[in-house]
């Protein structure tokens, strides 16, 4: 940081005031503190400004729940500076302080409190009575939130604050919803999200990305015949074998090149992308081993990804054969790369963001129509009858085991890598679709860039650099949570849908 004195001469004749030595600044403050309060500054600021024109200002509500830190001061700060230039200027600025009240942060306390670990668990006590004991510690540090914003300086109103709670505004939300889905923006779809099963609830992207740890997992690559010709297959890598049960299609990059390789010692052929065929045989880089093994191998054709399009190839299991007339195939994206495994992706589009955009494109599946063979609490349902009642990474290893007994394993590691876990449970979170509510932002894309254009940014090059970017990559809006302490949405469906 660079700081910059300016040092200006005296007027003639003019003398500094001498400063006390043994001033106390905190104290001083104090003295401000509350001389505003005796004379009722803030409150009386809002009645002098009252009729002017309105500076609208909504304040992003913290949780009560949890102790102000260092951002909330440095937001609530600058918050402060703006507002007070707003009155300043001539508007008049009501500052409600807000509560967030709603959400997983209050459920977590509660059921670590109660000892509860499943949703069918709440269900059990009640929702009602679940919700009681959410509401019942939603405030449990508003007064040390008062205290520290109110020593900080901060003007803002805490008797009149709102409440997420509260009714009046749940139904503002729901008034929102209400014109939303007059606009025909709202629809039911699924979205593979990141889900802690301990906490029973998706997470959002920001929260994945909060506890990252180096674990160890299986590492498997596994053939998939081609049903015009079983003797040759498919070879497709993952360190994710608990989502094999619903593996709907193979993925490929149209523009990678990739090869047929004849493996004499197994007396089959394999495709895999030219570039990690080495990696994906397990050829040793020494070179007297390299040719002995290289010598086993014989490529016998050449393609473009985009040439196996298309190409269908017999399913690992037959839990879901009856889904889909196009599924387990060879379909293109570019989210395929060439880091590791074989240049070939085994899609399971009920787990995997990329793998259901690739088959929603090739239409294998649809945004209301999905596998995903896993409850609530991480756990295989009745549809993957093998592994039933499983929680998913304790099924990796029987999953492979079955797999091999079928002659469908081609090799087998373990892999460290980072892998996210929920940051308030500590468990491994996994990608799975969950059913939500949208609203279909992609729809308002060209009006809200035009938007975020005409609105002024300080400085200018969030607005138009980092939004921008943003909304350039809008999505749909994912609006809610199988969750119990929020807001309801207004929806009733009759059984048919």
């Amino acid at each position: 940081m660079h700081v910059l004195f300016i040092i200006m001469a005296s007027p003639p004749n003019y003398s500094v005031p001498e400063v006390d030595p043994d001033v106390c600044l905190p104290r001083e403050e104090e003295l401000v503190l509350q001389y505003w309060k005796d004379i009722d500054a803030f409150q009386s600021s809002l009645r002098q400004s009252q009729g002017r024109k309105k500076f609208t200002f909504y304040d992003g509500p913290p949780f009560a729940t949890g102790l102000p830190h260092y951002g909330h001061i440095l937001a609530g700060t600058i918050k402060d500076i703006v507002t007070r230039y707003a009155h300043q200027t001539g508007h008049f600025v009501e500052r409600r302080f807000g509560w967030d009240c709603h959400g997983l942060p209050i459920e977590f306390e509660i059921e670590q409190d109660l000892g509860i670990k499943t949703r069918e668990e709440v269900l059990a006590m009640g929702i009602d009575k679940y919700n009681e004991h959410c509401r019942s510690i939603v405030m449990r540090y508003a007064g040390e939130w008062e205290t520290i914003v109110t020593r900080s300086g901060r003007w803002i109103d805490f008797e009149n604050d709102y409440k997420t709670m509260n009714l009046e505004f749940m139904e503002s939300v729901w008034q929102v919803f209400q014109r939303l889905w007059k606009q025909g923006l709202v629809y039911l779809g699924n979205k593979v999200m990141p889900y802690s099963n301990a906490c029973s609830t998706p997470l959002s992207n920001f929260e994945a990305n909060m506890n990252y740890k180096d674990v160890e997992d299986p590492s498997v690559i596994v053939s998939f015949p081609l049903v015009e010709d079983p003797s040759v297959s498919f070879l497709a890598w993952t360190t994710t074998p608990w989502t094999l049960p619903s593996n709907l299609a193979l993925c490929v990059h149209p523009a990678y090149n990739y090869v047929k390789v004849f493996d004499t010692k197994r007396n089959h052929t394999f495709i895999v992308a030219e570039s990690l065929m080495e990696k994906a045989f397990g050829i040793s880089p020494k070179k007297a081993k390299r040719e002995k093994q290289l010598a086993d191998l014989k490529i016998v054709e050449s393609m473009k990804g985009v040439d196996l399009k298309g190409i269908q190839y017999t399913p690992l299991f037959t839990y879901f054969e009856n889904l889909s007339a196009t599924a387990w195939r060879v379909v293109c994206d570019e989210y395929v790369t060439l880091d590791t495994g074989t240049g070939i992706v085994h899609q399971a589009p009920g787990f995997g963001a990329d793998d259901l955009r690739a088959c929603l494109s090739a239409g294998i599946v649809s945004k209301t129509d999905n596998v995903c063979p896993v409850d609530a609490n991480g756990k295989f349902t009745s549809k993957v009858p093998d592994f039933e009642g499983a929680y998913v990474k304790d099924a990796d290893r029987p999953i492979i085991q079955l797999l091999k007994e079928h002659g469908r394993v081609f090799s087998q590691a373990t892999v460290v890598h980072s892998y996210p876990f929920c940051w308030r449970s500590d468990t491994p979170l996994i990608y799975r679709t969950v059913p939500s509510w949208f609203v279909e932002v992609t729809a308002l894309k060209d009006r809200l860039i035009a938007n975020n254009a005409a609105s002024h940014w300080v400085p200018d090059s969030v607005g138009e650099k980092r939004f921008h970017n943003w909304l350039s990559d809008v999505q749909d809006w994912a609006v809610s949570r199988n969750r119990f302490w929020g807001t309801p949405l207004p929806i009733w469906m009759s059984e048919d849908g």
